[in-house]
């Protein structure tokens, strides 16, 4: 959780929020399907560790953010183009709203979707 003190009082982001905003950021790029840890294909593959994985993850530390987001990429989309503006969009759209800096966002294309 990052905390701001201002004269009223002090402002607290939880990391939660930050990757709700993430989250609706990464959607926002042409070429993402979804914002998701990837889809199991079998009962061993729901109960493995690697699929109870969030989405998006978030650690803040000093006040300075690092994300990992998780997608699914369109078939057919330019992936490392996608993954550029993922990155880009969800920088910009996390440090206008929080007023957090983000050093890092690192995408993982967790698996390919439909275009939504």
């Amino acid at each position: 959780m990052d905390v701001h003190t201002t004269s009223s009082g002090s402002l607290q982001i939880s990391t939660e929020a930050v990757a709700k905003i993430a989250r609706l950021a990464a959607l926002e790029v042409d070429g993402v399907a979804a914002v998701a840890a990837g889809g199991a294909q079998s009962v061993r593959g729901l109960l493995s560790k690697t699929s109870l994985h969030n989405p998006v993850t978030v650690e803040l530390q000093d006040g300075i953010a690092r994300l990992r987001v998780h997608i699914l990429a369109v078939y057919g989309a330019k992936v490392m183009q996608v993954c550029e503006k993922v990155q880009e969009n969800v920088k910009q759209t996390v440090q206008n709203m929080t007023g957090i800096t983000v050093s890092r966002v690192d995408v993982v294309v967790a698996g390919l979707g439909e275009a939504h």
